[in-house]
């Protein structure tokens, strides 16, 4: 039955829209949000250190933001990268109607917001960014990671923004144990920054 979980297709808590400003130093931007997605009331702390301490995405290629909520990361990411196809992928309905929004609002025609499972399997990926949904749990969290962690080309990086008290640490080693190279490029208020690349 569906529930007002962020990570749910269809959020049976009631709509209420609101805007929350993402402030960044090269812009700061307006977002619809609405309740029933990830932090519907603010820009998550991991999201802004995710999106101020990754370095710049490709200029071009297949980029995702797996997971986008109302699109904060993959309407910043197809800023910095208008030559670039981001992909903002999120189970949730209502999530990928603000991105959809966010996206046209803001101008950016090189977003593509779908379900995970409308994107071709067969799609390779230069780049991922994600404030992924840890509490799915730690099964669902393998499943999800291990499926689109494969799709990165060679040189790829994924960039994954993780609380430590939720378990950043642990999902790191899980990640290293199954030949990813992973590297803390930044801590801040309990938040891991993982560099996430293919092993040698």
């Amino acid at each position: 039955m569906a529930s007002g979980h962020y990570f749910d297709g269809d959020p049976a808590v009631a709509s209420r829209p609101s805007t929350v400003e993402l402030r960044l130093p090269d812009a700061t931007v307006a977002l619809r949000s609405d309740r029933g997605v990830f932090a519907a009331g603010r820009v998550d702390p991991g999201t802004m250190l995710l999106l101020r301490e990754a370095p710049p995405p490709p200029p071009s290629g297949t980029l995702l933001d797996l997971g986008c909520g109302y699109g904060p990361i993959a309407c910043t990411v197809a800023r910095r990268a208008p030559g670039a196809v981001v992909w903002a992928l999120d189970v949730n309905t209502r999530a990928r109607q603000l991105t959809q929004a966010n996206a046209a609002a803001l101008g950016l025609t090189n977003v593509r917001v779908a379900d995970p499972s409308e994107m071709d399997p067969g799609t390779r990926l230069d780049g991922i960014w994600s404030n992924p949904p840890i509490r799915i749990g730690k099964a669902g969290l393998h499943a999800l990671l291990g499926t689109w962690l494969v799709r990165l080309e060679p040189a790829a990086s994924a960039w994954l923004v993780v609380q430590r008290h939720l378990g950043a640490d642990s999902l790191a080693a899980w990640m290293a144990d199954r030949g990813w190279a992973v590297t803390r490029m930044a801590s801040k208020q309990g938040y891991r920054l993982l560099r996430v690349e293919a092993g040698a």
